[in-house]
């Protein structure tokens, strides 16, 4: 029986082109616009920076700005494997090409559960906020009234995706106006009361030298970034449209660099507005109420127009809900279509031409995860997204390796393909490597969970790790012994065009097919992040549940 070419899911005597993606649906700053929203700026900022001040006090902003570096240099390996694979899968087909099928799934494994850890979370906190913004504080406090919101939110933003990626950017571009707007009055309004003097806590005014990362010391530092550089993932997911972007060669790349551009520009703003006006003495005493500090702030700074920031918060979560679906379902497609995951999932709606099956079964894992998790206690939750560092460390670290090995015979080209392409690739590798083992063992200890306890001896939040990377092993393996032309596919290397021209295809299927130094793809048609457990500071308090609690 002749096996089914990869890409395609339809058997081959069918002659059949299937759908594809639909091509020049978006341009490019629609796919910057949800590069930003996927990290969601206003809940990051107001999860993460009570932890960050506990840790680091008013060097607070040097440490956002310290985060900002790993993540620009991976983002120049996004952009420069964009340039020769116009692949949805993103990782999942850089690293399959430059590294072999295996590292290829694994890290198409970590992007997808990403995304099922963390969306029910994320819209948790938009349904929580979105009540607390109309004053319906009761129905927030309600855990059955706000999980049924929360189930029906992710299924309607799920319903946007699957109509079409022009919707879903229309939609993004309301929610980020009204995002960034928010929280620049509340920036405004904080710092001008603390230069007036009519602040209502013990703010100080700001100066250069909160800019310094090293002013805290070198423990209180390497905490802070672990808090830090989570506060900026999700940008990708611009990149993960690159089928669906205009100018895919470029555009989604320059997108994915220019969204962590806008987010440190945002959380510097954003961060020395709130350590001035509230003072690191009342951040770090309040560390523990993590995103409610943003609540709370809200309402000592702007009194009666509190509700502006709590709107932030809730657009931020409710876009992000929807823009983390696209990469887990994209990325899905991706490996659908080459043969490494069950054919289904590489089905496109025929009018809508969106990966619909495979965006709704991202949608439907993440509300049973969202709901068991949930049914186990609030900590279970919080402490599953904490363990989401380690998949992003991990397929971070994995795509900047992939870009200095594609690319090996062209960075002693010039000083550029070796500063932008080589070097700079492998150090953000070395620094998310280094906070991946920093997160294992802070995770190890019971004690830096949010529940408390040990499982088999470790904490909870490094044992859904392992358990999230075995069953992928497990399912790596059977697809492996099912077979497919995928396993078959070998390592390449940048042609001499590769940095100058890039590829030449338009994603479908799959970066080539171990054919990478011509850039040709031959297929068919593709708060978040939690920083990682035990980052106490000085009062005992542990870092955030994630972006998305």
């Amino acid at each position: 029986m002749a096996e089914q070419p990869a890409g395609t899911g339809l058997p081959k005597s069918t002659g059949t082109r299937p759908p594809e993606l639909k091509h020049n649906a978006i341009g490019f700053f629609d796919a910057l616009v949800i590069g930003v929203n996927s990290t969601s700026p206003a809940y990051s900022l107001a999860a993460v920076i009570g932890p960050v001040v506990a840790l680091v006090g008013i060097y607070a902003p040097g440490v956002v700005l310290a985060s900002f570096v790993p993540m620009l240099l991976i983002a120049s390996a996004f952009f420069y494997l964009n340039r020769v694979d116009q692949d949805c899968g993103t990782t999942f087909s850089w690293v399959t090409r430059a590294m072999g099928p295996w590292a290829g799934w694994l890290g198409g494994w970590a992007i997808m559960m990403t995304g099922v850890l963390v969306v029910g979370s994320l819209a948790d906190v938009a349904v929580g906020f979105g009540l607390l913004t109309v004053g319906l504080d009761s129905w927030a406090e309600n855990d059955l009234v706000r999980q049924l919101l929360t189930v029906l939110l992710i299924i309607g933003m799920t319903a946007i995706c699957v109509i079409g990626t022009e919707a879903s950017a229309r939609v993004q571009n309301v929610l980020i106006v009204a995002q960034i707007v928010c929280l620049l009055i509340f920036a405004a309004v904080a710092l001008y009361r603390v230069y007036a003097g009519t602040g209502s806590l013990d703010g100080i005014e700001p100066t250069f030298s909160w800019l310094d990362p090293f002013g805290a010391g070198g423990a209180a530092l390497t905490g802070g970034l672990l808090l830090g550089v989570f506060m900026y993932w999700g940008w990708e997911s611009a990149v993960n449209l690159t089928e669906e972007v205009k100018d895919s060669a470029s555009a989604p790349g320059k997108a994915g660099i220019w969204s962590t551009i806008v987010l440190v520009v945002t959380y510097l703003s954003v961060g020395i507005a709130v350590v001035a006006y509230a003072g690191p003495a009342f951040l770090a005493e309040n560390a523990a109420e993590e995103e409610f500090i943003f609540a709370v702030l809200a309402n000592e700074a702007m009194g009666g127009w509190d509700w502006v920031v709590l709107l932030a918060v809730s657009t931020s979560a409710l876009a992000s809900t929807q823009t983390t679906i696209i990469p887990a379902s994209r990325t899905a497609l991706s490996m659908s279509r080459r043969g490494a995951l069950p054919g289904p999932l590489a089905r496109i709606h025929p009018r809508f031409r969106t990966p619909d099956v495979s965006t709704w079964g991202v949608a439907a894992v993440a509300i049973v995860w969202y709901l068991v998790v949930n049914a186990i206690s609030e900590n279970a939750l919080f402490d599953s997204l904490t363990a989401l560092s380690l998949l992003i460390a991990f397929y971070y670290a994995l795509t900047g390796v992939a870009c200095a090995v594609y690319y090996r015979h062209r960075l002693t080209e010039s000083v550029r393909n070796f500063l932008l392409i080589g070097l700079g690739p492998l150090v953000g590798a070395g620094l998310l490597a280094w906070l991946l083992v920093e997160s294992i063992g802070d995770m190890a200890d019971p004690e830096n969970s949010y529940s408390g306890v040990s499982w088999f001896g470790l904490g909870p939040p490094l044992v859904i790790g392992i358990v999230i990377v075995a069953v992928g092993v497990v399912v790596m393996i059977v697809q492996r012994i099912r077979g497919g032309p995928f396993w078959r596919e070998r390592p390449s290397v940048a042609g001499p065009d590769a940095v100058t021209h890039g590829g030449h295809g338009h994603g479908g299927g799959g970066g080539g097919h171990g054919h990478g130094d011509s850039g040709h793809g031959h297929g068919g048609g593709g708060p978040k992040p939690p920083p990682a457990s035990g980052t106490s500071g000085p009062s005992g308090t542990s870092g955030p549940s994630g972006k998305e609690t």
